[in-house]
């Protein structure tokens, strides 16, 4: 068709954007992405090659699009993949096999994803909003307050940043591929639901018009919004629901998840109960284990009683602090004590492998050190 079309930038629009986002062939489902096209005067399988090239063959450069006309390569990745992040900094640690990187997005607004490889997989853990509204006071991300949300595409630019780089052989080991994806970088998930939903969509879709990753090899974590939670249910995605309750108790868990104010302890399991009763998914109760706070041995046995019989499985996070906090990861004794009570009451308990301290590892560190 050639190269003489209109020009046409699309845009996010949000009402917290200072800069407006442009449009990304993943803010799009498929069939929107084919009436772009022909909106645009193109034909309607240009966006289906597009996404090929995007999805599955992790190109973002139209060079190599050779079943594209040479004339009009650039302007279809100019209408349909703009550049939405550029990395500013990867820090390693573990030999190699964590990496983080600290990205830019369009407007100067900073996030961060961990690529993690193990020997049996290869994780990323990427950020759903730039910054975080929940206000969890030992949470990095949490003090910094949310600046906005990210876009269905700046989403997706992360995980097709770690597959490309898993996939050209980045990571010591050689090529391998990106298996699993966690939401527990930045921000909260579920308050960003339709951009996540979106992306998560991207992620399982098949090939070419996803990355074809199992719904099941995903994990979304949230503070507890229950209706987030009620809306999760019904979008036929078996993702693994993991729930940050880091106190049994609501008197404690007021001030460590301020939204428990809204939704009590009680409430957010009966609704990662009605998740797991119509998903098959067993859920992950997330606790960060905080020297002297919340480690305490009747606390276990709440926790235990509580999920006694429940499709839960306890991962048991040793606080990886932040600069100038208060708070510090539980002893070595408590912790073996907590996981000893929580198994005697029959509940699945694991310690979640700590990497990356050395490199400023819990979400939000790396960023609140680049600005200052």
């Amino acid at each position: 068709m050639g190269n003489d079309l209109p020009e046409i930038k699309l845009v996010f629009d949000e009402p917290k954007l200072k800069k407006k986002t442009p449009r990304h062939i993943a803010d799009f489902s498929p069939e929107q992405r084919k009436d772009l096209a022909v909106e645009l005067g193109l034909p309607a399988f240009r966006a289906n090659q597009v996404s090929n090239h995007y999805f599955t063959h992790l190109s973002s450069n139209p060079q190599t699009w050779s079943d594209i006309p040479a004339d009009l390569r650039e302007t279809l990745a100019e209408l349909f993949i703009p550049k939405l992040i550029e990395l500013v900094r990867s820090v390693t640690c573990d030999n190699g096999m964590t990496r983080k990187d600290l990205w830019r997005l369009h407007d100067g607004v900073l996030v961060e994803s961990v690529l993690m490889r193990y020997t049996d997989r290869t994780t990323v853990c990427i950020s759903s909003q730039a910054g975080c509204g929940m206000n969890c006071p030992f949470c990095a991300t949490g003090q910094a307050g949310l600046t906005r949300n990210l876009t269905a595409g700046e989403i997706t630019e992360q995980i097709v940043a770690a597959a490309r780089s898993c996939a050209s052989g980045e990571l010591p080991g050689g090529p391998t591929r990106l298996s699993n994806i966690v939401f527990m970088g930045m921000g909260e998930p579920l308050a960003n639901y339709n951009s996540v939903m979106r992306s998560l969509r991207n992620i399982t879709d098949p090939n070419p018009h996803g990355l074809g990753i199992s719904a099941r090899s995903v994990t979304v974590s949230t503070v507890g919004l229950v209706n987030g939670i009620e809306r999760l249910i019904n979008e036929g995605l078996p993702v693994t629901l993991a729930i940050s309750l880091h106190t049994p108790d609501d008197e404690l868990r007021n001030s460590l998840v301020p939204i428990n104010s809204r939704w009590k302890v009680k409430e957010v399991l009966q609704a990662a109960d009605a998740y797991a009763e119509k998903t098959g998914r067993r859920y992950s109760i997330e606790y960060a284990m905080i020297k002297d706070i919340n480690d305490q041995t009747w606390r276990a046995d709440l926790l235990g009683r509580l999920l006694k019989n429940r499709n839960a499985h306890v991962n048991l996070i040793p606080l990886n602090p932040t600069p100038g906090s208060k708070w510090t990861a539980s002893r070595p004794e408590d912790e073996a004590e907590f996981v000893r009570i929580l198994e005697s009451y029959g509940v699945p308990t694991t310690v979640r492998d700590t990497r990356g301290r050395e490199i400023e590892g819990a979400c939000g560190q790396l960023a609140a050190a680049f600005i200052k």
